[in-house]
């Protein structure tokens, strides 16, 4: 015997989960900020995760589905080939490539 799970309907979804979003977003604010007040804010602004963070929060806003599948996206390292040593290399959590010319 299985038992049929419907799925919550969007204003339950909102009340489910919104106040935790709301704290997400609140954290974010936050971050983008501490980042403003520090001096020489443009060396991180010009730094490819800030703008991999700020097109994703533009890609969130704009894009009117699939924003989850877009936003990994937007972060994750595209290219096809194999590198040649991966040794002293970190993860970043964004791909710095995304912004070389061309990309």
């Amino acid at each position: 015997m299985s038992m049929e799970i419907s799925p919550m309907s969007a204003v339950q979804a909102l009340e489910t989960y919104f106040l935790d979003n709301r704290a997400r977003l609140l954290e974010i604010a936050s971050f983008l900020d501490r980042i403003d007040r520090y001096k020489e804010s443009s060396a991180a602004k010009d730094d490819f995760r800030y703008k991999s963070f700020i097109k994703a929060l533009r890609l969130v806003i704009e894009c009117g589905k699939d924003r989850t599948q877009n936003v990994q996206l937007l972060f994750s390292d595209l290219s096809a080939g194999p590198i040649e040593n991966a040794a002293g290399l970190k993860a970043h959590g964004a791909w710095e490539g995304a912004f070389r010319e061309g990309n």
